[in-house]
């Protein structure tokens, strides 16, 4: 690579939380107008650096310096006034607010303490740089976690750093919004730009970025330019040693003629939901098959009770639910739901290892109202040997985890008493290799066990060889069902692409 000046150096870093280090010794070199990637294992401390530059994290040990000046003492703010910004993993943004408000929050354009009508202007140039499309005055709680992520990345645009960490920016996009965003960096670089790119896409980071660095257990194996990596020189480094990505063997698929755990027939909801019909049978592992926006995360939370059923029915082991179906009456019946925003929707970060892993089992672990510490101990202690979970501690501060090991507690909290039907959606968004394939294992351990799993991914690869069946959508409905064991990602993508182009959309149908 040809010379270039350095943008931000550490130098013999550490940082601990609670006495466990989860970073020892880390020296990088981030240089400008490049595109640099962290990639590691969920645990290996790729996030934390990126805190620790970000200024979320102050180090106990080593020194930062930014464009040549040493800093000592470090805020989120102080590194805003160097031309650092941070778009995190678990989305930063205010719900109440609008896109425009919340990409322009601390910043907006003011006179004397009053607020100015600049920003909307502002962000019209801003969205030509960045071409994701938003409606500036849509409000972020009523946005897809997609559109979430975009409006965090026009924030730290928004404020010309020089300097701006990803962690898992892609996550939630689309490959044709994941390639825009990659062609945004790209016009980023040519502008001196210095992007630190942390992922566990390592087609994007092979294909995206100028180099890498690999960390493990809290500490940096190697860093190099990306030429000559490859997906196994990555992984290898990663692991420690020689490992194969390769996706589980799935189980026989079970009988159908057996009385399926969920059936819905014609069923539609307020959230976008029309014409929806399925089955998923005990042992089955059935895939939704879409792309964002086609409507299966919404098929989930029907099925758990988060949306109500405006028509259409809906039955559990063959009893037909009534229109009051809620949240409390699936779980009584015996259904799962792992939410794709596990840090909003799935955890209690204020709480420890413990109780989020008990919360949806106490009647296990109660009597007459007071629940016995010492089996819900016990019990912890298993599902964290179990999932292999990091750090293997009951009383570990949950809100301080990587995404990967948070995963494993928010799957720990429903496996824990096995489920009839367990709804996975996004089960390995921001999630490592190694943690990755502990969930894939995981799910198949369901289906093997009786368990009837509904696995929702934006990764088509990941559902389509995960599943025995898949249904695919598209605006809200099903439209077709396939057998996944002979389907090919190509095969699905053509056949959604051919029902988006031969039905019209729910906006053209309703100006009809």
């Amino acid at each position: 690579m040809e010379h270039k000046e350095i943008a931000v150096r550490l130098r013999a870093m550490a940082k601990s939380f609670g006495g466990t280090k989860i970073l020892d010794d880390i020296s990088i070199d981030f240089l400008q107008s490049s595109v640099h990637a962290l990639v590691g294992e969920n645990g290996a401390g790729k996030s934390s650096v990126g805190k620790v530059v970000g200024g979320y994290y102050t180090p106990d040990e080593g020194t930062l310096e930014v464009f040549g000046q040493k800093v000592e003492r470090f805020s989120p703010r102080d590194a805003l006034g160097l031309g650092i910004a941070m778009i995190h993993q678990e989305l930063q943004l205010v719900p109440e607010m609008t896109v425009v408000q919340n990409v322009f929050l601390g910043q907006e354009a003011n006179r004397a303490g009053f607020l100015r009508k600049g920003d909307l202007a502002r962000f019209h140039e801003l969205e030509k740089t960045c071409d994701f499309g938003l409606d500036p005055h849509a409000r972020i709680a009523d946005m897809r976690i997609a559109e979430r992520q975009k409006v965090e990345i026009m924030r730290a645009i928004a404020r010309d750093a020089r300097v701006i960490i990803m962690d898992e920016p892609t996550s939630s996009l689309t490959e044709d919004e994941a390639e825009r965003l990659h062609q945004l960096i790209a016009r980023l670089k040519a502008r001196n730009v210095t992007v630190i790119y942390v992922s566990h896409f390592l087609d994007h980071i092979l294909a995206h970025c100028d180099r890498v660095t690999i960390m493990r257990d809290g500490h940096v194996i190697r860093t190099d330019d990306m030429a000559g990596e490859t997906k196994q020189s990555l992984v290898e480094s990663m692991l420690g040693a020689a490992s194969e990505i390769s996706w589980p063997a799935l189980p026989p698929a079970p009988d159908r003629a057996h009385t399926a755990i969920v059936e819905m027939r014609e069923v539609a909801t307020d959230t976008g939901l029309s014409d929806i019909s399925l089955e998923i049978a005990p042992g089955e592992i059935v895939g939704l098959i879409g792309l964002v926006g086609a409507g299966r995360s919404e098929v989930g939370r029907a099925l758990f009770g988060a949306d109500p059923i405006t028509a259409g029915s809906y039955s559990i082991a063959g009893v037909m639910q009534s229109k009051r179906f809620n949240i409390p009456k699936a779980i009584a019946q015996g259904i799962a739901f792992v939410p794709e925003d596990r840090r909003k929707q799935g955890l209690v970060l204020t709480q420890t290892t413990r109780p989020n892993i008990s919360l949806a089992s106490l009647g296990a672990i109660s009597s007459r109202g007071f629940i016995s510490t010492r089996k819900e101990t016990a019990r912890v202690r298993a599902m964290i040997e179990h999932f292999g979970i990091v750090p293997a501690a009951t009383n570990g501060e949950v809100a301080y985890y990587s995404g990967g090991n948070q995963q494993k507690v928010l799957l720990s909290k429903w496996a824990i008493e096995r489920p009839k039907l367990l709804i996975l959606d996004e089960p390995s968004r921001g999630v490592d290799i190694g943690a990755r394939r502990r969930i894939h294992d995981f799910i198949i351990e369901m289906a093997k066990a009786g368990v009837a799993v509904l696995l929702i991914s934006s990764e088509l690869e990941e559902v389509i060889n995960l599943s025995h069946r898949g249904y695919l959508m598209s605006e809200g409905r099903i439209f077709a069902e396939a057998d996944c064991r002979s389907l090919s990602v190509e095969d699905a993508l053509r056949r959604i692409f051919k029902e988006q182009d031969a039905a019209p959309s729910s906006k053209e149908a309703q100006a009809r």
